[in-house]
């Protein structure tokens, strides 16, 4: 070992020491504060189902390659950082010999090709990755982008890391190719042949190299160590665990969509009937009131930005991001940690639980980041604003396109629900919504004897449970389907439909009540359990004696179906529930119903965020309109799992939209740049609200906006009347 030698292993001993004491520490600090969330038993759950996900996700890549380019760039320096590992470790031996290598593996040719290869994709796939950070930098011409509000230092710190890490493995290379110590042959490593070719025979070359390169990781992992809130690297590491704890592993998408998780105190779903909001936690007030993997989530936020550029919320200037969320979130933890660690925090009475003793000695930043509310204006010193609270749609998009499947709607609306439940804080104009469904059991308080209404004059006699022996599919109208004269031609174009193919239906009739989605999603928990159980007891009435997959449902209501389908089994409701597009589409491809004459002027089809990206219903609707117009649908550039909102998802149906750009209006711009005549849907609040953006657009004679089995209907039946007698809307 020469002097070069000598001073290359003191040092890269020596850093490496500091960098892995403050890696431990970090770990530890890490675990500390994402222990201090609530008990979530469920997630450990189907070990074999998460660890298959979790290698699927992560080695295939699945959620990142939706974006392609991105994708595979990111999957190229994801496999170049954990293998190209072994070459960092394999610096160590260099640093000591110019002629060092990994023992056993590293004198195979099969690893040098390997890691040669990786190294290049790798390089190619950092600068692209740079490229693409430089060219969306939120300070260039022209706007926002989706790192608007990332910590844009560490993502360039990170990526200069990465880049210069996979160039001095090269160097490594070729000064051993310059000083005839390296074993492979041209063709397997011709990169590193190239650079040793223009490198100079420096003996103590490799040794100078390979220190530089354990310096720069170490540099690296100091710095995120002393920034444990850094995610774009922390991420590397959080990913796995993250998706291995996700809600429901066997989801081919973010297993935050769909249901809704419940209402949970002490990791035990929340039963109304014995609660006492002194014993038991109602929603989310404080941070530590978020489950040990809300605090993962929260710790795991990559700040790529990928929800932030499909939230509909940002897209139209509301100032809800998710991203930003997720980061105000972590933030506010991490500050509050040396408080809670302390034994502080507040109980379920406001008070405080540690003595003065234990929190003599907490930093008083700590201690003043304790005193912030979590949801509160800026006046107030909030964590999170009322507004950015209530901007969510809970459409799903951010949940759909997060790489490392952080489920932002469930923590949004757990903490709606503390403050509807106990503050009693929310809009003031959905007041009027929770006072109907508790009222009058459907959202715009028309008198239950009107919900049949629908069905005079449809010239057919619409069956009701208990008036009919037996039925193949008890017909769910839903509250708008049942008052509202938009929503009522879809309920009797279905009704028609299923008539038209000989389909056993029967439908409740004034037994039935809101399915309770708007509560839910609004956060009034008590109220939406009130509707469920009730109609849970109906409908278990109703199909008493039959087998699940007998106790057929079929709902014209993407939001109805997502519930009863999703989440009355959480209250004892076991139901096969389709879409009424799915019903028509097996009808059509059985010959029960054939399209006769095409629909004229081009048809595009918006995607309810219900039917589409929570339930991956994309296939059915496109079948029946194919179908109808006999030719090709026109699609609007965000459809399917990217379809942008109609903007009346997550209760915000029944709130002003007061802040930017009314979602509906872009929404209906995008459709209308389609040059199609027609906008089909599949879902009454989208009818609703994309009916008022073409009138606000003054566009209502050029543009209709109909639901998918009307289309059908005009398909099958041409001849039929065009002005089917409508009762009087209680909707206005």
């Amino acid at each position: 070992m020469g002097s070069v030698q000598i001073v290359t292993t003191i040092l890269a001993a020596a850093i490496t020491a500091v960098a892995v004491w403050l890696a431990v520490r970090a770990v530890m600090k890490m675990t500390a504060v994402i222990r201090l969330g609530q008990p979530a038993p469920e997630r450990f759950g189907d070990k074999g189902a998460r660890t298959k996900k979790m290698l699927v996700e992560t080695a295939g890549h699945t959620r990142m390659l939706k974006w392609s380019v991105v994708g595979a760039a990111h999957w190229f320096v994801m496999v170049g950082f954990i293998v190209l590992s072994l070459l960092v470790l394999e610096a160590y031996f260099e640093v000591v010999t110019p002629g060092g290598g990994l023992p056993i593996i590293g004198h195979w040719t099969i690893f040098g090709l390997a890691t040669e290869w990786i190294g290049i994709l790798g390089l190619a796939g950092i600068l692209v990755l740079m490229g693409i950070r430089l060219r969306n930098r939120p300070t260039r011409p022209g706007g926002r982008s989706r790192f608007t509000g990332s910590t844009m230092w560490q993502g360039y710190f990170v990526e200069w890391v990465v880049l210069l890490v996979l160039i001095f493995g090269f160097v490594i290379r070729g000064f051993k190719v310059a000083t005839d110590h390296f074993e492979y042959p041209v063709w397997a490593t011709p990169l590193s042949h190239a650079v040793g070719a223009v490198l100079p025979a420096w003996a103590a070359g490799v040794s100078v190299a390979a220190l530089i390169k354990i310096a720069i990781s170490m540099t690296w992992l100091i710095v995120i160590s002393l920034n444990v809130t850094m995610g774009v690297a922390w991420h590397r590491f959080l990913a796995f665990p993250n998706i291995f704890f996700k809600r429901e592993p066997e989801k081919a998408a973010g297993s935050g969509l769909g249901p809704l998780r419940p209402m949970m105190s002490d990791g035990k779903p929340l039963d109304f009937e014995e609660a006492d909001p002194e014993k038991d936690q109602f929603g989310v007030a404080q941070v530590e009131q978020f489950t040990w993997k809300g605090l993962l989530d929260f710790s795991t936020c990559t700040e790529c930005g990928r929800c932030q550029s499909q939230c509909p919320a940002w897209n139209t200037g509301k100032p809800l991001s998710p991203k930003l969320l997720v980061l105000s979130l972590r933030d506010h933890a991490y500050a509050k940690a040396p408080y809670l660690l302390a034994g502080g925090g507040k109980d379920l009475t406001g008070e405080e639980k540690a003595t003065a003793a234990q929190l003599a000695h907490v930093d008083v930043l700590a201690l003043a980041e304790a005193e912030k509310p979590l949801i509160g204006t800026a006046e107030e010193g909030g964590v999170i604003d009322p507004d950015v609270l209530w901007s969510c749609t809970t459409c799903g998009a951010c949940v759909e396109q997060c790489p490392v499947d952080i489920e932002h709607v469930d923590h949004i609306v757990d903490m709606r629900r503390y403050q509807v439940l106990i503050e009693s804080s929310f809009p003031s104009e959905a007041g009027v919504m929770l006072r109907n469904l508790e009222n009058k059991g459907n959202p715009w308080g028309a008198p239950q004897n009107t919900r049949e209404d629908w069905t005079k004059g449809l010239g057919f006699e619409v069956p009701r449970v208990g008036e009919v022996d037996d039925f193949e599919y008890l017909f769910w109208v839903g509250c708008a389907g049942a008052f509202e004269d938009r929503a009522k031609k879809t309920t009797r174009a279905v009704a028609t439909l299923l008539n038209e193919a000989g389909v056993s239906f029967a439908i409740l009739g004034e037994g039935e009540t809101c399915s309770g989605d708007p509560a839910r999603r609004i956060g009034n928990e008590f109220v939406f359990q009130m509707l469920a159980q009730q109609n849970v007891e109906t409908l278990n009435e109703a199909f008493e004696g039959r087998e699940k997959s007998k106790r057929k449902i079929v709902a014209t209501c993407p939001h109805c179906f997502n519930t009863l389908g999703n989440e009355y089994g959480q209250l004892g409701g076991e139901f096969e529930v389709v879409h009424h597009t799915q019903l028509l589409a097996h009808l059509v491809s059985a010959g029960k119903l054939t399209p006769v004459q095409p629909v004229d002027g081009g048809v595009t089809y918006h995607d309810p965020c219900y039917l589409g990206r929570h339930n991956r219903v994309f296939a059915a609707p496109r079948e029946v309109l194919g179908d109808s117009i006999q030719g090709e649908l026109t699609e609007m550039p965000r459809n399917s799992e990217r379809s942008f909102c109609c903007g009346a998802g997550g209760a915000r149906m029944w709130m002003e939209e007061k802040i930017g750009k009314r979602i509906n209006v872009d929404r209906v711009e995008e459709a209308m740049a389609t040059g199609a005549k027609t906008i089909a849907v599949g879902c009454p609040f989208c009818s609703t609200m994309l009916n008022d953006g073409v009138n606000g657009k003054g566009a209502g004679e050029q543009v209709e906006v109909v639901d998918v089995a009307s289309v059908l209907l005009r398909s099958v039946k041409p001849d039929a009347p065009a002005g089917e007698k409508e009762t009087e809307s209680v909707a206005g």
